[in-house]
């Protein structure tokens, strides 16, 4: 490669490098103003990181009368909401509704600092809280398996799925990684887990109906 492609190939990544930046502040100042406009009697900051794993995350806070509540979100997932939900400033600010009705400021957790730290945090408090939403989201008729897992490319994940369910993908799998920072984030752990279940019932369902279709 000449010294000519060399400079071009690093202008050039310079160059994405500085759309992309661009573009992330761009979707983080309308999520913070999306909850100013829904809180307008709340000062509303926050802050942009790059996890390794899940890409940019954003980190908000609302502010009045000396109390504060926090939460946070993925990029991938804001973008997903604004494309395909009916109503994404309600999704916004329905996550800060409960810290604020409860009247209690509520900062972000103080993140593990050892592996030692994490797998505690992991064990004690983020999976008992994920097994508690999925138990009040299905019922016995609906049965969860749940075991974990080591995945050749997610690392240690959560396995969850239905034993009823013979025919098809019947389970799914979410890095224990995800959990960790959804909790980290001020969210329930147990969304993803409740949701990727749901889908796996609709997609069952749709593959029932498709077949007796056929028939």
């Amino acid at each position: 490669m000449s010294d000519n492609e060399t400079n071009k190939s690093a202008e050039e990544a310079a160059k994405e490098q500085q759309e992309m930046e661009q573009q992330v502040k761009a979707w983080f100042e309308l999520t913070r103003n999306i909850l100013a406009d829904e809180y307008k009697d709340y000062e509303v900051d926050g802050q942009v990181a790059l996890h390794p794993g899940f890409g940019h995350l954003f980190a908000f806070r609302l502010q009045k009368d000396g109390k504060f509540y926090t939460c946070g979100f993925m990029l991938t997932e804001l973008i997903q909401v604004y494309k395909n939900n009916a109503n994404p400033p309600l999704w916004l600010a329905s996550f800060f509704y409960d810290m604020i009705q409860a009247g209690e400021s509520r900062g972000f957790p103080n993140p593990p600092e050892t592996d030692d730290e994490a797998n505690k945090v992991l064990q004690e408090v983020v999976l008992p809280l994920v097994m508690k939403g999925v138990q009040e989201e299905f019922t016995e008729e609906n049965q969860v398996y749940v075991d974990l897992e080591v995945n050749e490319q997610l690392g240690p994940v959560l396995e969850l799925g239905f034993p009823t369910i013979t025919d098809g993908p019947n389970t799914c799998a979410i890095p224990l990684q995800y959990f960790m920072t959804m909790y980290l984030m001020n969210r329930d752990p147990s969304e993803h887990a409740v949701f990727s279940l749901h889908k796996l019932m609709e997609e069952t369902a749709k593959a029932k109906a498709g077949s007796g279709a056929a028939e």
